[in-house]
């Protein structure tokens, strides 16, 4: 069997492969892209069909091309954003080969090189990116047997609210996605439970900006560590009905039940802690404090901006909060569902290298591994807060390009005094 080689090979053809491939060419970097489905999969048949991106399109964009078919304002549906991947690949000309599915990667002994085997053929290649981003592996916690006589689905997995039988909801989980299904599920008639846990709030407009225009003026979005304990804290914002800011009592009042964090269950029953008040109260904590930000922000700079006085009103505290649901009897609930929306976790099981923490985790500054040739790239907090967003992972893959055309120039040296001793 023949060995296809190439300097660099990249594995993921999402927004990560893409941009990584973009900076690639722009430094003549011989490459080729992997994957293992179609160009933006995850974004066509691994979420929600209402979903749209929670940034504006002027935001969530890679610079070189803007969304064609939607205003600057606009949030874009998930087929669109598959669309615009294909569309931006197409314009860079990168060379991507789908349908090819990645199962092994080893150092060769002896060489700087690895061997790379996959679906149809084996590839050696100089580096490696790994682009396949944080999304890989739904999370569902063991807390309720599978084997239970109800449905139960990762976020990943649902699609709309007929996809799901009759009767009430339990969705776990504040993020984006957790609330952004339990209100579908609510606006579509069913009773929905939301299990609320630790999260931050951030007002989706303020003073006639939009929160990603804030982050980015106030420096958030290029914040390079988290605060300590606050790494995998969700954010709950959406994109939905033009854009909206979260507010938990006001879903309350629309009839949504919220409980605390998802602790346990047995024989029929689900157990929550008794922290919704505590967990709703540092969400506010977290919106209040981008709302101050924000003024000493205006002021500071002298900009005409309209004031927002009402931004900053709390609604009164629902029923749900003063008397908090503790436990639940499904049966008697009539929860017919459960939806996990719990988050991912990363599976790189097919790279036999020391380079993983006991988590599974790589080891890596700025996406450059432990092994030389071995990058990241589309992981949350690769560089900076942005990191794991359609235009923050466009600047983390030039830098990782920058990283391999510096390598270049030393293993392709060849010195003068060599060359000359060979002419003497």
């Amino acid at each position: 069997m023949s060995v296809e080689k190439i300097d660099t090979l990249v594995v993921g053809a999402g927004q990560a492969g893409i941009a990584m491939s973009e900076h690639l060419s722009s430094n003549n970097i011989p490459h080729l892209v992997l994957e293992r489905n179609r160009i933006a999969e995850r974004w066509r048949s691994e979420r929600w069909d209402s979903l749209v991106t929670n940034g504006p399109a002027w935001h969530d964009r890679f610079p070189g091309l803007e969304f064609s078919n939607h205003g600057p304002d606009e949030f874009v549906p998930k087929e669109s954003v598959a669309d615009y991947f294909e569309s931006y690949a197409t314009k860079i000309n990168a060379p991507i080969r789908t349908g090819v599915e990645v199962t092994h990667l080893e150092k060769i002994n002896g060489s700087r090189g690895f061997r790379v085997e996959t679906s149809t053929g084996v590839i050696e290649t100089n580096n490696l990116v790994t682009a396949t981003g944080p999304f890989q592996c739904p999370n569902i916690p063991h807390i309720v047997p599978s084997n239970q006589n109800f449905v139960q689905m990762h976020s990943s997995s649902y699609r709309n609210p007929e996809n799901l039988p009759e009767g009430n909801v339990l969705v776990v989980g504040s993020g984006s996605s957790g609330v952004q299904i339990a209100e579908e599920l609510l606006q579509s008639g069913k009773k929905v439970y939301l299990s609320v846990g630790p999260h931050d709030r951030l007002p989706r407009r303020y003073r006639d900006r939009d929160y990603v225009w804030w982050l980015g003026v106030l420096g958030h979005w290029d914040k390079q560590t988290p605060t300590k304990g606050r790494e995998h804290v969700t954010i709950a914002v959406s994109g939905v009905n033009g854009g909206e800011t979260i507010d938990f009592r006001r879903l309350a009042k629309r009839g949504m039940a919220l409980v605390g964090w998802t602790k346990s269950y047995d024989n029929g029953i689900i157990k929550f802690s008794p922290d919704l008040c505590k967990n709703v109260s540092q969400g506010d904590a977290s919106y209040i404090s981008i709302l101050d930000e924000a003024d000493k922000y205006i002021e500071r700079n002298g900009l005409k901006l309209p004031t927002e006085p009402e931004a900053r009103a709390i609604p009164v505290e629902p029923d749900c909060m003063i008397n908090p649901i503790l436990s639940l009897k499904l049966s008697e609930a009539r929860i017919t569902s459960i939806i996990w929306a719990t988050g991912f976790s990363v599976n790189y099981n097919w790279m036999t290298l020391d380079i993983f923490d006991e988590y599974g985790q790589p080891f890596h500054k700025r996406g450059i591994s432990a092994e030389p040739g071995i990058f990241f790239l589309g992981l949350p907090w690769l560089s900076r807060r942005g990191s794991s967003f359609i235009w923050g992972v466009w600047h983390d893959a030039k830098f990782i390009a920058d990283q391999i055309v510096i390598q270049h120039g030393y293993q392709y040296y060849d010195s003068g005094i060599n060359k000359n001793s060979k002419n003497s």
